[in-house]
């Protein structure tokens, strides 16, 4: 599993979906929420690069946590799979590491 404990912006975002229609090379459809990284002005000519290349966009209604699956995992994790306490940035890490590495098998989410 690839982990990126970094920010990112709109123009690292944009890279990101280059490298990704690059290496598919097949059409593709990306659900998007309304963050910023995604909405932003100024990159709408990558936007349309990326359309050329064969990626389409679609996005979920605003404020809509419940379409979001990366919302309903963080929502399951904080809640039920981590313990309510304090981590320092290695043991969160480590605990993340240790769902993603259970993912499938000891955490599942169900949307039941």
């Amino acid at each position: 599993m690839t982990k990126l404990w970094q920010s990112v912006n709109g123009l690292w975002f944009f890279a990101f979906l280059m490298s990704l229609i690059e290496r598919i090379k097949k059409p593709m459809v990306v659900i998007l929420d309304n963050a910023s990284i995604h909405t932003a002005k100024k990159l709408q000519p990558y936007w349309d690069l990326l359309k050329e290349k064969g990626m389409r966009f679609y996005f979920l209604p605003a404020y809509s946590p419940e379409l979001n699956r990366i919302e309903i995992l963080w929502r399951k994790m904080k809640y039920e799979w981590l313990p309510f306490k304090a981590f320092t940035t290695t043991e969160l890490e480590q605990a993340i590491d240790k769902i993603g590495d259970g993912f499938g098998s000891k955490y599942q989410l169900t949307f039941c």
